[in-house]
């Protein structure tokens, strides 16, 4: 195995920090709390300060699972991902108290927080919680399955991350990064030829993303392919400068431009 080769075999792709999963709607909360709830989410998310604080004094006014889960919303989008996930695993406990099917919704945002915040065991087992009933239908199913995956990937259970991610192709196809999360397992597992139809999926939906073209150039130098790489890499690093998927090219670039020429 070349050092290079090894390098890309310790490389991930995909958001280290991502946003939460869109709220359930709140349709036949009681006493009219639809209402109420929307106007907080709409302030979690327009001006998270402000909404964390109109989902504080909701909640001790007697909001439960809903105040919490906007509370949870508003903390996400500061990047607070502990208390974000603390919040929608209280959401979902209390939903659950109540029987409330909102609860696989709230435990998957909280795998969601999880991920972001780096704690892939706690997220795997919200995950689990959110994927155990058939309340995650479609998308949403799809979406927690990708979470799920991401999550085993990096506890080392890359079989369990294929077979999740098999689902999440089915139910969330239309999403890039779930073809490039597959595309990169592929690669790791040294499916090449998944690999590479996999990553062409992600580039048809996603031309302009960095993270997309690291790794076609991963999979073009684990396949042999040095202008390919090179190339692509280099378009990572054009597209988006600052980003972790430019750092990661320019870091394989140069241990590409070291290698001895044969």
């Amino acid at each position: 195995m070349t050092a290079l080769f090894a390098l890309l075999l310790a490389q991930t792709t995909g958001p280290v920090a991502p946003t939460p999963a869109p709220p359930p709607p709140a349709a036949a909360a009681p006493d009219g709390s639809e209402a109420r709830y929307d106007r907080c989410v709409d302030l979690a998310t327009s001006d998270p300060k402000a909404g964390e604080a109109d989902a504080t004094q909701w909640r001790i006014a007697g909001g439960g699972y809903f105040a919490r889960q906007c509370l949870g919303i508003a903390y996400a989008n500061q990047r607070r991902w502990l208390a974000a996930a603390d919040e929608f695993a209280g959401a979902a406990q209390d939903a659950e108290v109540a029987h409330d099917s909102r609860a696989a919704h709230y435990w998957a945002q909280s795998g969601n927080a999880r991920l972001a915040q780096g704690d892939p065991a706690k997220a795997r087992s919200a995950l689990d919680a959110a994927l155990a009933t058939a309340t995650l239908t479609g998308l949403q199913r799809g979406e927690a399955s990708f979470d799920r995956a991401r999550a085993l990937v990096l506890l080392g259970d890359l079989d369990g991350a294929r077979a999740d991610l098999d689902r999440a192709q089915k139910l969330a196809g239309a999403d890039p990064l779930v073809w490039l999360a597959s595309a990169t397992l592929a690669r790791r597992t040294q499916d090449l030829p998944r690999a590479r139809a996999d990553i062409a999926r992600a580039f048809d939906l996603a031309r302009d993303d960095a993270s997309v073209m690291l790794e076609i150039g991963n999979i073009a130098a684990a396949s042999g392919d040095a202008d390919g790489a090179h190339g692509a890499w280099s378009e990572a690093v054009r597209l988006a400068p600052d980003s972790e998927a430019a750092a990661q090219a320019r870091a394989a670039l140069k241990q590409f431009e070291e290698q001895p020429k044969q």
